[in-house]
C-alpha cells in the first residue's frame, strides 16, 4: 500500500485518544490520532513520527498521525484505517493460501446475532463464504512477540462470538492479525491485559474459527504485508 507524501516530526504528547501534539521543524501542530487504543509502547514523547496531510482542507485537524518509530529503527503503522486494505492486498496476492480461490471481496458487511459488521466477506463459486475479521497489532514485547489487544476490548470478544456462530451455520470465519511493525516474529493473545479475550479466542479456534497473522514492512513511502507469522495461544 502506497502512502501519501508524509511529513516527519517529533511527538510532543498524545494529548488524548484523538489528538497528538507534534513538533514539525519548531512548530507544534495538532494531529488526528487514528488509533483510539492504548497505543502501548508507541506514544513516547520525543519519538520520530510521520504525518499525512488532510485531504479535506476544511477538516479541523490538518494532519493525521500515520507512523511512529517505537524503537530505534522500528517503524510502526498506527492508522487503524489501513489494515483492511493491507489485508485485502495480501489476500489477493496469495499470501494466505488457505484463503485462496475467492473472487468476491466485500467490506463492512452487516451480519450476526449481535448486530456486527465483518471487515471482509470473501465469496466464490462453489466455496463457502468466509467472514474475515482484521485486527491491527502494534504492541510488542521483548523477544519478538506481538500481542493483541493492547487494551480491554469487549468488541473484540463479540466479534469472536459472531464468527463462532457463522462457523456453526456452515460458513468459514478467519481472524487475520495485521502486524504493522517489522520486529515481531509471532502473535499472542494479551492475556495479561484482557484475559476474557484470550479465553474467547481459544474457544473460537477450538470451534473452527481460523487465525492467521501477517507481518509488515513499514516505510514512510509504503506499508506491505510480506510474511506469515505464527499465532501462538499456548
Amino acid at each position: 500500500m502506497r502512502l501519501p507524501p508524509l511529513t516527519e516530526g517529533r511527538l510532543v504528547v498524545r494529548r488524548n485518544r484523538f489528538v497528538a501534539e507534534v513538533d514539525i521543524g519548531g512548530t507544534v501542530v495538532d494531529a488526528h490520532c487514528p488509533n483510539t487504543g492504548s497505543m502501548l509502547g508507541c506514544k513516547a514523547p520525543g519519538s520520530r513520527v510521520w504525518l499525512s496531510p488532510a485531504e479535506n482542507p476544511e477538516r479541523k485537524l490538518a494532519w493525521t498521525w500515520e507512523i511512529v518509530e517505537a524503537l530505534p529503527g522500528v517503524l510502526v503503522g498506527l492508522h487503524t484505517g489501513r489494515p483492511n486494505g493491507l489485508v485485502e492486498e495480501a489476500l489477493r496476492a496469495g499470501r494466505v493460501p488457505e484463503l485462496a480461490g475467492y473472487t468476491g471481496y466485500r467490506r463492512e458487511v452487516r451480519y450476526g446475532r449481535e448486530n456486527s459488521r465483518i471487515d471482509l466477506l470473501l465469496e466464490g463459486d462453489g466455496l463457502p463464504p468466509c467472514y474475515v475479521e482484521v485486527k491491527n497489532v502494534t504492541a510488542a514485547v521483548e523477544g519478538g512477540s506481538g500481542f493483541f489487544p493492547d487494551a480491554v476490548t469487549e468488541r473484540g470478544a463479540k466479534h469472536l462470538r459472531e464468527m463462532m456462530a457463522v462457523v456453526r451455520d456452515g460458513a468459514r470465519a478467519a481472524l487475520v492479525f495485521c502486524v504493522q511493525r517489522g520486529d515481531v516474529a509471532e502473535v499472542r493473545p494479551a492475556d495479561h491485559i484482557d484475559p476474557v479475550y484470550g479465553r474467547t479466542l481459544r474457544a473460537a479456534l477450538a470451534a473452527g474459527v481460523e487465525a492467521y497473522a501477517l507481518g509488515a514492512v513499514v516505510r514512510p513511502e509504503e506499508i506491505v504485508l510480506d510474511r506469515r507469522l505464527p499465532v501462538v495461544t499456548g
